[in-house]
Parts: C-alpha cells; structure tokens; sequence
C-alpha cells in the first residue's frame, strides 16, 4: 500500500493489503473471553489485563473522539488523551486501548481512575494502546494480530506525549504470568491469538486469566439501619438472567467516601421503586430497612467464588461504573480449555451449568455428581471440595512434591464408608504418578501428586483426605522431617491445647530444632521440624519418641508419650508414631473428612493466641487467606537446614 501521511512529519507505512473505504463513524470492542486455565499450545500473544476503562479511538483528519465500549462519547473527559492522538502523524484510524491511572508503583489503580473522573482532574490519566483497527483509508480488522501490532508500534514511536502508551506483550508463558501479575496485585493477564482478526463482540480468540473472581453487578436496592433517614449499609447485587430476569448476587458493603456517597444516594433516589426487581430478593431482616431500585447502576466487585446457589462469597467493593448500561450486566461465564482450545460453554452460562445434576467439567476433568453433598453439617458439595483444590493448588503442591501419599476417600459422603488408599488399584487418577516400583519394594507402586490436575483428579474420586510419608522420592529411605502430633483428650479446654504447643515449640528451641506449627484441621496441632535427610527412619523415630518421653517427664501434668486413652486423661498425648517408614500425616492444606470439613492450616508461631480451635479454617477461609498473606506464616521453611546431633540425643536422654 506504500506510506501515507498528512504532510507533517514522518509517516507511517504498511505493507498490509486491505480495502480502502469510509472511516467507521463507530466500531464496536472486541471483548475476551474468561477461561479456567491457559491453553498449553497455539500461537498466543499475552498482555497485562488493566484495570481501567476500554476506549475506543476515532481519529479523523486530526480530530479525535474517545468512545466507551458502549458508544458513549467520553472525548471531553478525557482532553490529554485526545491531544496527544490528534498529534499522532496520520489522516484518520481507530484505536483500540484501555484507560488508566497508574500508582507511585507504576501499577493501574482503577480507584484513582474513578476519582480523576469524579474531580473533573484527569490530567494523569493515560491510555494503553494494544490494537489498531483502521488506518488512513485502510480496514485493517482482518488482518493477523500480530501484523496490526507491528504497524502499531511504529506508530505509537512517533507518539510526542506520555498521555499514550504502547501496551507491551510478553513472551513468557502464562501460567508465569499470571503468577507475577497476581504478586504485583495486577487484575491478570490477556490472551490473543496472534494469528485471528479483529472481530467485534466476545470471543476465544481473546481470553483472560484472572488473579481472582471480579466483575460487574448491578444494584437493585441497598439497605440501612432500620429507622435511619439516611447512609448506606450495603448494596444489593444482581445480574441478570439470560431470560432479562434479575437475580439477587449477594450484598457488598461499599464503604463509600462521604462524597461517593452522597453522588450515590443522589442517584439512587431518582430510579427508586416500590417493589423489588429480584426474582429471588434476600430474606428480609429486622433490624435493616430495604430501599429497591431500577436495577440501572452498575459496580464493580471482586469476589471469593460463585456459591451453588448463584450468590458471591466474600464480595469486595470496588467502584461504580458508568461506562456499562445495568442492561448488560449478567454472570460472566468461564469456558473450559479442552485440548489446548477454549471451548465455549453449551449451557451459556456458569450458573446453569454448576446448577446442571450431570458432570461438569474442571481444570479440564470431568466432575461426576457434583451436587452430592459431602457434609450434612456444612452442606459441602463435590463440587466446592474439587474447586477448592483447584485454587489451592498452587500452595498446596510445594508440600506434596515427590511424597507418597495416602488417601481418605468419602464417596458417600463423610458419615458414609471411608476408604484408605496407597496405590492406584487399577483406577488411573488424571495427573496423578505411580512412583517406580523399586522404590518401595514388594508393595505396589506408591502415588505422588505434582499438579493441579492431580488435586482436581483426587477430588473427582472423592478424596478428601490427603495424607503425606515424612520423606521424598527418589530417597525414602531418610525422612525429612518429624512431626508431632498433639492429641488432647476431648474433656481439656483449648487453652490447653495453646499452652501444649507453646510448651513444645520451647523445648525444642532449647534442644536447638526449629518448628513450624499447622492446625491438624481437627482436635489439636502438629508440629513440624524439617531435616536435612542424614538420619535413617529407626534413628529418626527413636529421637521422636526421646522428645516426646523427656517433655512428659518434665510437665508429666500436661502431656503424655504413651499410646492409648487411658493414658491420655487430663493431658495431651505426643503421638511421635507418624515417623516411621510408610506413617503419614494429613498434608497442608488438605481438608478433614469430618463434619465441617476443617483444614489443615499452616500458621505462624506468633499467630498461635489468636487461633481458637483445630479446625477453624474452612476451604472458604483457607482460599481467601492465602490469596490475602503478605507473608508466609512459615517463612525460612524450605531454608531450614538442621540434623539430629549427638547433643540433642544427649539432651533428651539418649545415649
């Protein structure tokens, strides 16, 4: 096509071969489609996923307009941006990018963007600029990606302002990504086919991977303190069905700005209403006044998971947005990528097919009876256990590495026939690895787990359980680690147990060991001392059994070292028998088969006064704390190097 220009300054060239024709007076984004995990193969571009608002760019013979996703024209509020594309040396194009404010860290914050907005002061927003649709004369949508970005970026290197940016994309691959994106407290990542047009509307050409669950909800009411005049206690949320129905999402406390909130209650009260919206509006209580709403205002909240029954868990209220009408706001829907490919879902939407009796699919594993509850108590269903494991994985694993396991599987649920399993008795579990045989000798091969999938797989097959040897393959022979389990007798207050473990980690400070401390996700704790593996199981157990008889001796009121009920009365037996060859003790992170389904917590010995029982996790907590730790409770864990010496042997009474 050769190079075109508008007379001033360098001009941009193309090699691309399209159709000349009019400026579109609008053109509509190409949106992405959220997927449960990223494809393994294809040719796949990765760019950061910012947290700002889509922008649409028409330029033409100098003149800019600034357009929302929905075609409102935001030219106005955005003066900077506009002046810094009429610089730009072409006659006309239309720019594809993402509006933001960036913190001290460099980081897009979508509260600061709200607020510029709110200020009429939006001299510090910036647009990220990742496609490029149209230019001077040329319809570029059905060329590759990759070629509309390489005329982009030779474009955007003209640009003369910092108003706009060129987004960059990575090379890395993206299960990285998105695991950096998650440590820079970044929104996740996008995935485009470098190979596929541009194509308006919401595709797999286009994916994102989140850091966690966010999206829009539109407000059909709020409440306030029963009898107040004024004030917001918490916002209603919906989205809508595919059928226009609103279905009540949850509630979010806003925690407005006195300034927010008056612009808030500004505008609820001009779309107030009689009756509620919802089809399933909440239960009414006594001590809240309801006011409904036209379900017209649209926000933004993040969010723990989707409940079974098509509410959020633990919402996070992020801003009001104007740049979406409440019309569109429905459940984003999650495709499963089968075979290295998105495949869009044939219910259209998450909610119909979590509420579906049959199987669904998860980290690409197809979950039977998902719905069958596991816990009368809680109400667990396989499905929560499956999705549990799955958003834990990434801290669970590091515990798991090349450790035989031993498995506690529920299929009829926790008050039905538990069953005991160390080897694979013919069932293939999906990602799940036989150990060779030698290793373990006369036995059949023993399991390790190593991925998501795995957890996923296990979870499938009803494990709940997850139990782990004290030692890594390929070397079982030398443990590396012992772990104390403190089993009280049920009539001891938990004060006890508090006292107990504060008791042990003093002495074992004193032999010269250090411990790390988990709740067992039951009665008690278990304490774990890593080992760098020197010593063999018979050593190993000997000294486990040498500490527990030397702390019963020196607080004989406290705490037992003999197995058995009777010997237990009033104290808390140090169960040291889970350091022998083939013992295993219940893994981090792993769920109890009992009722309330607790988990077994790793925590900080500084956290130790604050924690009030042994299975105060659930797999709600646990998922939302780690993705809320700034830092690891048992941190200096896997730096830990430290053998059983001849003095600490001496220290406990051992020859």
């Amino acid at each position: 096509m050769g190079r075109w220009s508008r007379g001033r300054g360098k001009a941009v060239a193309s090699p691309l071969q399209s159709e000349e024709g009019a400026l579109p007076l609008l053109i509509s984004p190409q949106l992405a489609t959220l997927v449960d995990r990223a494809p393994k193969g294809g040719d796949w571009s990765y760019e950061v996923k910012f947290d700002g608002y889509r922008v649409m760019t028409r330029i033409e013979r100098g003149i800019t307009q600034i357009f929302t996703r929905n075609g409102h024209d935001w030219t106005a509020r955005m003066p900077r941006i506009a002046d810094a594309c009429n610089a730009l040396q072409v006659d006309d194009a239309w720019l594809d990018g993402e509006a933001v404010v960036l913190d001290s860290g460099g980081r897009p914050d979508f509260n600061a963007l709200q607020n510029a907005f709110d200020r009429r002061s939006t001299a510090d927003i910036v647009m990220f600029v990742f496609d490029i649709l149209w230019l001077n004369g040329v319809d570029l949508r059905e060329q590759p990606l990759r070629s509309r970005r390489a005329l982009l970026r030779e474009l955007m290197e003209q640009a003369t302002s910092d108003a706009i940016r060129f987004s960059e994309d990575f090379p890395q691959d993206p299960v990285s990504l998105v695991a950096s994106a998650c440590k820079m407290k970044l929104e996740g990542i996008i995935g485009k086919r470098a190979d596929a047009p541009y194509r308006s509307g919401r595709s797999t050409d286009w994916i994102k991977l989140k850091c966690q669950a966010r999206q829009e909800f539109v407000v059909g009411g709020f409440t306030r303190a029963k009898g107040a005049r004024a004030g917001v206690q918490s916002l209603l949320l919906g989205v809508h069905e595919k059928d226009g129905s609103l279905r009540y999402a949850g509630s979010v406390r806003p925690y407005f700005s006195s300034r927010a909130a008056s612009a808030f209650l500004t505008r609820a009260d001009s779309v107030r209403r009689e009756a509620t919206a919802f089809y399933n509006p909440p239960k009414p209580e006594k001590e809240r006044d309801y006011l409904w709403l036209d379900p017209s205002i649209v926000v933004e909240c993040s969010f723990l998971e989707w409940t079974p029954g098509g509410e959020v868990r633990h919402p996070v209220f992020h801003a009001v947005r104007d740049d979406k009408p409440g019309s569109a706001v429905s459940e984003e829907p999650m495709v499963t990528v089968e075979c290295d490919e998105p495949v869009e879902a044939d219910a259209g939407s998450t909610r119909e097919v979590a509420g579906a009796k049959g199987a669904v699919k998860i980290g690409g594993i197809r979950i039977t009876n998902p719905q069958r509850v596991l816990d009368e108590v809680t109400g667990h269903t396989k499905r929560e256990l499956v999705e549990y494991y799955s958003a834990i994985a990434e801290w669970a694993l590091p515990y798991l590495h090349n450790r035989p396991l031993a498995l506690v599987r529920a299929p009829e649920g926790i008050k039905g026939e538990l069953f005991f399993q160390k080897h694979s008795e013919r069932a293939r579990i999906p990602g799940v690895v036989e150990l060779p045989p030698e290793l373990h000798p006369r036995h059949p091969p023993l399991l390790v787990a190593g991925s998501e999938q795995a957890l996923v797989g296990l979870a499938q097959m009803s494990v709940i359980e997850i139990h782990t040897w004290n030692a890594v393959a390929p070397d079982l022979e030398h443990p590396d680690r012992i772990i104390f389990d403190l089993d009280p007798d049920p009539a001891l207050p938990w004060t006890a147990m508090l006292e107990a473990a504060s008791l042990m980690k003093v002495v074992l400070d004193e032999i010269g060991l250090h411990s790390f401390l988990k709740t067992s996700g039951g009665k008690g704790f278990h304490i774990v001392v890593p080992l760098t593996r020197r010593q063999g199981w018979s050593e190993t157990k000997a000294f486990a059994h040498g500490v527990a008889k030397h702390i019963a001796h020196v607080v004989p009121q406290r705490f037992s070292a003999v197995l058995g009920p009777k010997n237990r009365v009033g104290k808390i037996f140090i169960d040291y028998l889970r350091n022998s060859r083939g013992a295993s003790t219940v893994a981090a992170f792993s769920v109890r088969a009992r009722p309330g389904m607790g988990v077994s917590m790793p925590v900080s010995w500084d956290e130790l006064g604050e924690i009030s029982r042994g299975d105060e996790w659930t797999m709600t907590k646990t998922v939302e704390r780690q993705r809320s730790l700034k830092k690891d409770p048992w941190q200096g864990y896997w730096q830990t190097r430290q053998g059983i010496t001849a003095a600490m042997r001496r220290a406990v009474g051992l020859a």
